[in-house]
């Protein structure tokens, strides 16, 4: 039952070249950052990320796309990232926006094992082409597919050596639905504690869809736009 490997290093040992992973976090927040820098050094390319956003120039994913390891990233969006727009207009990555209600739901449902759904979300636009329509009570729903990875890297604020998570705040938004969308998911935590010492009613996570888990060495916790309140 103890999952606990030494580092991120150990714990990315076999992702391999042109593996699809699911990256937790919503902007900067609650990304897991030392799984992100411990894959820029092994190296691995041909990448396909899952992620709401890429990033920033220098930060979280944006790494991976400086480093040339990304073939695809699959998001919400583009945000910050001025390399990922430079990137996708010389066509050296493919980009798939999906509307975020829709990402939030295929990963979910390839986490319940749900193959697709419908939902009316992006019926007659560009989000619908090439997608199968289909009519309920007199309105339009695009069919879309479950999204499922080779890996998840997920960042938790608390884990026990078990595998079992609980996160804090915005770090909640995606990482909890991409834990359970994968075939390994790894955690890298703030606080690596023992078995029954977090409160089972507030285990986010449970421990069956953890693989690996590690306390994490450094947290920047960059903020992607600092806003201050002008002096009165």
């Amino acid at each position: 039952m103890n999952k606990v490997v030494a580092n991120a290093d150990e714990a990315i040992r076999d992702v391999f070249d042109g593996a699809t992973i699911l990256v937790g976090g919503f902007g900067l927040c609650g990304n897991p950052e030392n799984l992100i820098r411990a894959l820029v050094r092994k190296g691995t390319k041909n990448l396909t990320t899952i992620s709401n956003n890429a990033g920033v120039d220098g930060l979280g994913i944006g790494l991976l796309l400086a480093a040339g390891q990304l073939r695809r990233h699959i998001g919400t969006y583009v945000g910050e990232n001025k390399l990922l727009e430079e990137m996708i207009l010389q066509k050296k990555i493919d980009l798939e926006l999906v509307p975020q209600g829709t990402f939030s739901e295929r990963i979910r449902a390839g986490g319940a094992g749900i193959p697709a759904f419908f939902t009316p979300t992006g019926a007659g636009t560009v989000v619908a082409e090439g997608k199968e329509i289909r009519e309920f009570d007199g309105r339009p729903h695009v069919m879309e597919r479950a999204i499922r990875g080779d890996f998840a890297f997920v960042k938790a604020w608390k884990g026990d050596k078990w595998g079992n998570l609980v996160y804090r705040k915005t770090a909640r938004n995606f990482n909890p639905m991409m834990a359970t969308a994968a075939k390994i998911t790894i955690a890298e935590v703030e606080h690596l504690v023992e078995p029954g010492e977090l409160d089972p009613d507030l285990i986010h996570t449970p421990s069956v869809y953890v693989k690996r888990i590690f306390q994490g060495e450094v947290f920047e916790k960059k903020i992607e736009k600092r806003t201050v309140r002008k002096a009165s």
